[in-house]
């Protein structure tokens, strides 16, 4: 009788007053066909756009490549001055097919130029020379990317090559690319900075010397990551930028020009700027609320939240955000220290509630023999508070 669920709000969400959490997006739009505006430290989407859809991603998942690599060389299995000597097969298949490093047969360059010349040249030849060093074949290194891409839970994507040539079974979704990056950056920080550079000059070839990275030296923080284009997929972009310790990822893909997708790549990541923050509010152990007790010695239990609490809320929206409290009133003794008893909830519209667990933060005994009969005869009478217990709301 005891057992209902009790739906509460807590004095607690005052450290909330003048914030709330946004629409997400109401009224933005983009020609782009897939899009996602991701907010590094929160995972919360600020802007989507047909975010699961798997599409080609050309150059793009040139990422998925360079994070092999970035893992070989954290792991201490590469290193960036090794010697690489490219192959009469990957000379004959990729000289000149696309985006170019201008790699010659029997050239030895070192893994940290190759990687450059993915990174800063998008050099297709120079994906096909790292997938041979590392794998022995460009066929088992397709093999590598897949299983690499289902261990980071890309659920929308497949991979025939390592440089995104076109493939009828060679796609990604803009949210993959997403948590892509997302791994590049928290994954590598030592590694990741070769994002950001604007230029790399291998041997003389001037002709392709300079990033395609729209955002470089003209969005402020932008320090990543990577271009796309085929004639089917139009142009895209995953863009990464960072202000005041605030990391925004950004993917777009179906673009019409080269300038469309510099203009929407810098339109979007200014909304993500000017428009959300980012907020830590509650931390792990923090107490919420307090539970009261059915037969216990304690008359009530302290309730704390089981993991940080941290949203990106929008600097424009307010009141729309609704914080509850869910548990079964009153909780039975015995209880255990660290035991879940409910859990508090966040709403949003158009967003998926956020919960967080809430567990006991003190052990509660249960009383014994008489006191148990006694117990329960006077929460009978007068609840936990030592006065009758007002009647129930209809």
């Amino acid at each position: 009788m005891f057992k209902n669920t009790m739906v509460r709000l807590g004095l607690i969400w005052l450290a909330l007053v003048g914030f709330a959490l946004p629409s997400f997006a109401q009224g933005m739009s983009t020609p782009a066909k897939h899009a996602i505006l991701v907010d590094a430290h929160s995972g919360d989407v600020l802007y989507e756009k047909d975010a699961d859809t798997p599409f080609p991603p050309a150059s793009m998942s040139k990422l998925m490549t360079v994070y092999l690599a970035f893992e070989a060389i954290k792991n201490g299995q590469m290193r960036l001055d090794d010697p690489v000597t490219v192959s009469d097969d990957a000379w004959r298949n990729w000289n000149n097919r696309g985006s170019t490093m201008f790699l010659r047969a029997g050239d030895t360059v070192t893994v940290g130029d190759l990687l450059r010349g993915i990174i800063v040249l998008s050099g297709n030849d120079a994906c096909v020379v790292l997938a041979e060093h590392m794998a022995g074949s460009h066929e088992v290194f397709a093999q590598w990317l897949n299983a690499k891409g289902k261990e980071l839970g890309l659920e929308n994507s497949h991979f025939e090559n390592a440089n995104g040539w076109p493939h009828d079974d060679h796609y990604m979704s803009a949210r993959d690319l997403a948590k892509l990056a997302l791994h590049l950056v928290n994954d590598f920080p030592d590694l990741y900075p070769i994002f950001a550079e604007r230029e790399f000059l291998y041997k003389d070839f001037t002709s392709n010397r300079f990033n395609r990275n729209p955002l470089l030296g003209r969005f402020p923080g932008a320090d990543g990551l990577k271009t796309g284009h085929t004639e089917e997929s139009g142009y895209g972009f995953v863009g990464s930028a960072e202000r005041d310790g605030r990391r925004v990822v950004l993917v777009v893909s179906g673009l019409s020009s080269w300038a469309e997708r510099e203009r929407e790549s810098q339109r979007l990541m200014q909304y993500a700027f000017r428009n959300f923050d980012h907020y830590p509010l509650l931390r792990a152990g923090e107490t919420v609320d307090h539970a009261e007790v059915w037969l216990g010695k304690n008359a009530t239990v302290s309730m704390v939240l089981d993991q940080d609490l941290a949203l990106t809320l929008s600097r424009m929206q307010r009141a729309q955000m609704k914080v509850s409290i869910r548990y079964v009133n009153p909780v039975a003794a015995p209880i255990e220290k660290g035991q879940r008893l409910g859990e508090l909830v966040v709403e949003v519209p158009d967003r998926a509630p956020i919960t967080r667990g809430l567990l006991a933060g003190e052990a509660v005994e249960e009383v014994g023999g008489f006191g148990k009969i006694g117990a329960a005869f006077e929460y009978l009478l007068f609840g936990s508070s030592g006065s009758a217990a007002p009647e129930p709301q209809q």
